[in-house]
């Protein structure tokens, strides 16, 4: 079943002809949840196969322009492609004061919902639920009221043993019942208990969402564990005093909280428009977090 991250950009402010302003799009078993809608999205999302329409909700971490532009043309265009169902955007509350703005000048008339969730950037909490999954705001710091995402698989149940459906005669209507934890009774009277007839469940699967943030080593109790963590790495640790002086992250410092939170993977992605080769971005997290790989627009990375 699909968990998989797709990478629509992952530049930082200043465009540059290497990278688009940040976005992604989390696909969780068919459904496809945008984390962050810079510039150039409908545009990436064609090139990907990614359907627009199938984006139901869009998680905003804050309303800087590189994470939030490409919101009006995103809307206008669903529109245009004769969109129904109701689109759901999560976000600090400026979030929605843009898109109060957006809707009253610019898209009064059309034929769908766009309903604003606002999140409290000041504490970890949960934002959305369904059968599948949870996403838990997390705090960060950045110039403005801004915060990452985390994304969990919901535990699954155990597998049934295809012999043992076989060998006693389990019908379909009992298989369910059977992976919740029910046992087995046959005709004789015979009880045959859940774990004789069950494997283990697949691990649950989890993703965090970083950025924009100065580096907090505190997040690694709320990230703890996690399969793939995505945190920005602006700048070079050389430079780190500027990302402490623009709020922002040295790939150093994404790489050490990566170990310290004993994630099983980290991309760092939203790049300063000044480095010129992220390889050398890359070789300075892999020298304190071995699994690092680079974000770079078009990549999917499966959990």
């Amino acid at each position: 079943m699909n968990f998989e991250l797709n990478i629509l950009g992952c530049g930082s402010a200043k465009p540059t002809t290497r990278h688009q302003p940040t976005s992604q799009i989390l696909n969780v078993r068919g459904k496809l949840f945008m984390i962050d809608c810079g510039e150039g999205v409908q545009a990436q999302m064609q090139r990907m196969g990614l359907s627009m329409m199938s984006v139901g909700h869009i998680f905003i971490s804050h309303n800087h322009g590189d994470h939030v532009f490409g919101l009006p043309g995103l809307i206008g265009t669903m529109d245009l492609l004769g969109r129904t169902a109701e689109l759901h955007i999560h976000g600090p509350q400026q979030v929605g004061e843009l898109l109060q703005f957006l809707m009253s000048t610019y898209y009064s008339e059309i034929q769908y919902k766009v309903l604003f969730h606002p999140v409290d950037t000041r504490k970890f909490d949960l934002v959305y639920e369904d059968r599948s999954i949870t996403v838990h705001s997390i705090p960060l710091q950045h110039r403005l009221p801004t915060c990452g995402y985390l994304f969990r698989e919901k535990p699954n149940l155990p597998h049934i043993r295809r012999e043992m459906i076989d060998a006693y005669g389990i019908p379909v209507s009992q298989i369910n019942n059977i992976k919740a934890g029910a046992s087995w009774t046959t005709e004789d009277g015979t009880v045959i208990p859940h774990e004789r007839l069950t494997t283990p469940a697949t691990p649950s699967r989890s993703f965090a969402y970083c950025s924009d943030t100065v580096y907090l080593p505190e997040l690694k109790d709320i990230i703890d564990g996690v399969d793939l963590l995505y945190h920005e790495a602006t700048y070079f640790h050389e430079r780190a005093l500027r990302a402490e002086q623009t709020m922002h992250t040295t790939a150093l410092q994404a790489a050490t909280l990566a170990r310290d939170a004993r994630v099983g993977k980290l991309c760092i992605g939203h790049f300063s428009a000044s480095i010129k080769d992220e390889n050398a971005l890359l070789k300075e997290a892999q020298s304190v977090f071995p699994n690092t790989v680079l974000a770079n627009e078009g990549l999917v990375i499966s959990i």
